[in-house]
């Protein structure tokens, strides 16, 4: 299994030229052995996004979320008294900011499980099977990808997301499906997200059909660019 994530996890950075390794994420009922719990939280539950992707491998525990009180509810923790004050007070200031509405919650997804640990790693570096992967891109990388999962017949239904960008994960978790997101206002401070760059997630369980998707989208399209150049570039128009 090891070889195998790395071996994905390397040809997915290689064929897409990502800035950033995607980040395997598991989500268990104990951390696997020899791997260290996180060393601390970080403001917000991306943020262990960042870490992952610049090389870190840890885990986390529930109380590792209670800075981030909206990322906590789409993880699925049930948070203590004072923390669930908190995400209430911040949801009624975003209600009050028009950002959202009350009716915008509960169509946010949420993970239904009971929330023990999280795992990350980069993917070449996990030791875990991954029950999500998430990939950072660009809007042409992601497209990419997006069209690599259609060819495997995974790629899912519903629009790109937006706020909150946590909620790509268990959008991916209960579909069985790939999803996107546009990122969010906190994700792009909390990570250094670029203005040009949003999220892919994939279910760590079809990770290898995707990839192997990749490589022949990616020469389809190569091809494809050189035609469309061509005719751009062509006054005689093409029929048949």
């Amino acid at each position: 299994m090891k070889s195998e994530l790395m071996t994905q996890g390397t040809e997915i950075q290689k064929l897409l030229g990502l800035k950033l390794p995607a980040v395997a994420i598991a989500f268990r009922d104990v951390a696997p052995a020899g791997i260290p719990r996180v060393a601390s939280p970080t403001a917000a539950g991306c943020g262990y996004w960042k870490l992952a992707a610049e090389g870190q491998v840890f885990y986390t525990e529930a109380s590792d979320h209670y800075t981030c009180p909206v990322g906590a509810h789409t993880h699925g923790i049930d948070l203590p008294p004072q923390v669930a004050t908190e995400l209430n007070g911040l949801v009624q200031t975003m209600v009050g900011m028009q950002y959202l509405t009350m009716a915008d919650i509960p169509m946010i997804p949420r993970r239904q499980e009971p929330f023990r640990v999280a795992v990350y790693a980069p993917l070449a570096q996990a030791t875990f099977t991954p029950d999500v992967v998430l990939v950072r891109g660009t809007v042409k990388q992601l497209m990419l990808l997006a069209e690599a999962a259609q060819s495997a017949g995974i790629a899912g239904g519903s629009a790109t997301m937006g706020r909150p960008t946590c909620a790509v994960l268990p959008e991916t978790l209960q579909s069985g499906q790939t999803a996107s997101s546009f990122g969010c206002i906190g994700n792009r401070v909390y990570t250094g997200l670029g203005d040009d760059e949003g999220y892919y997630t994939i279910p760590g369980a079809r990770l290898a059909d995707v990839v192997e998707k990749l490589s022949i989208i990616i020469e389809a399209n190569r091809q494809l660019e050189a035609f469309h150049r061509s005719r751009a570039g062509s006054t005689t128009p093409i029929t048949g």
